[in-house]
């Protein structure tokens, strides 16, 4: 499987809306509206490649009253979309980009150096 490039806190935008093609099912799971929002990642599932973005994506979820005398109701959650349908937003101009790394060498404290991968945006060249 391969490794996400988004993580948890990232800010992403959706790419991708809903078709009005009755074929492609997969594409209606995304709210027409939604296209081109930004919004914070709050989780991410890797076994599904899927994230839960703050803001987009929302769902209307019915909960029963339960017999302890707890109300039942109407609530909005975030569903997952799939990390296909949302890209990283670049920090220099607040527009989608994609995502790069390059190795980088750091001199620790102790006289040795290590190794290390920093994501960056391709559009502007800034570390995300």
């Amino acid at each position: 499987m391969a490794k996400m490039k988004i993580k948890k806190g990232d800010l992403v935008q959706v790419i991708t809306g809903r078709t009005s093609d009755g074929d492609k099912a997969a594409a209606r799971s995304l709210k027409a509206g939604d296209k081109g929002k930004q919004g914070r990642v709050l989780q991410v599932f890797p076994d599904t490649q899927r994230v839960l973005v703050e803001g987009i994506n929302r769902r209307t979820h019915h909960l029963k009253a339960d017999q302890a005398g707890g109300a039942g109701g109407i609530e909005q959650r975030e569903a997952p979309l799939h990390v296909s349908n949302v890209a990283l937003v670049d920090p220099e101009d607040n527009k989608p980009t994609k995502i790069g790394y390059r190795v980088e060498t750091v001199e620790l404290e102790n006289g040795r150096s290590k190794q290390v991968r920093v994501r960056f945006a391709k559009r502007s060249g800034k570390d995300i």
